[in-house]
């Protein structure tokens, strides 16, 4: 098992007579992933704030603030025990066998206009054996193609961008990979989480993107980015795209500086292990 110590501040001045602010930044409840303590601080006396849970344990809240600084902190320690399994052994599911809530994760999105690269995609991957190799071989090629640059794009970047543009960060990276997975009929969905394992050199812990790809009757992750490792990625909020999982969405007139993230993995050598690179299928997901 994984446990990981998880700390964040958020600073923000609010310049209207309040703002809201959607936050994703609770790790979610899963079969495979809980939260065993969570502290969470907000400055303002006169800030309302609420936490709500969806059906597939992913947490959102909601918060309106009033003029003036706001400060938010969090701490949380989360425990994952994934489900590993052979990528051997990892079939696609036909279409028609899909679940329902899995379906729109087939459908290109906002960021992700996979109906656009259908014929590209088929021409790349088309005609490789189905399963998790597929899957894995479109991570690896968007990982050859697309170089990693802090600040090379802004948030209207898509998935067609990235392919033209060949650079990107996490975030276009995870939507080049689900628009080309889409394009095979392999269901894709964005994820966030934080960078756990990431080279220094690219800065300090940051939020992350990732990807989950439907195969075998549940959702595998991968880092098309290559810059964390994926093990110790923990799950903050899913959705077809950027637009449903950014970690804030913010309404009104505000200015922010970085979120100050720490991400540290306990060992003792029994229980808790430290996370590493696997040639493992992984997931933390609800089957």
């Amino acid at each position: 098992m994984i446990r990981l110590q998880f700390s964040l501040e958020l600073a923000y001045t609010v310049l209207t007579p309040s703002a809201d602010f959607f936050f994703n930044f609770h790790p979610a409840f899963t079969a495979h992933q809980t939260v065993a303590h969570e502290r969470l601080t907000v400055n303002q006396s006169g800030a309302t704030w609420a936490l709500q849970q969806d059906a597939a344990g992913q947490r959102s809240m909601r918060l309106q603030a009033q003029t003036g600084p706001l400060q938010v902190n969090y701490e949380a320690t989360v425990e994952m025990r994934h489900y590993s399994d052979d990528p051997a052994q990892i079939a696609e599911v036909p279409v028609y066998q899909l679940p329902l809530e899995v379906l729109h994760y087939i459908y290109p999105s906002r960021y992700c206009q996979s109906d656009r690269l259908a014929g590209f995609a088929y021409d790349l991957f088309g005609n490789l054996a189905p399963g998790y190799a597929r899957a894995q071989a479109v991570c690896d090629w968007v990982q050859r193609h697309v170089k990693f640059r802090s600040n090379s794009s802004c948030g209207t970047t898509s998935a067609m961008d990235t392919l033209v543009d060949c650079v990107g960060v996490c975030r276009d990276f995870a939507h080049l990979m689900i628009a080309l997975c889409r394009a095979i009929n392999l269901p894709a969905r964005f994820v966030t989480g934080t960078d756990y394992g990431a080279d220094p050199k690219l800065g300090p812990p940051d939020f992350h993107a990732y990807v989950e790809v439907y195969l075998g009757g549940r959702w595998y992750l991968f880092d098309p980015s290559g810059t964390a490792i994926p093990m110790g990625m923990m799950r903050l909020a899913t959705g077809r795209d950027a637009a449903d999982a950014a970690f804030a969405t913010i309404f009104g007139g505000v200015t922010s500086e970085p979120p100050r993230i720490e991400v540290v993995a306990e060992q003792d050598g029994a229980q808790w292990q430290m996370p590493v690179h696997t040639s493992q299928g992984l997931s933390t997901a609800q089957v």
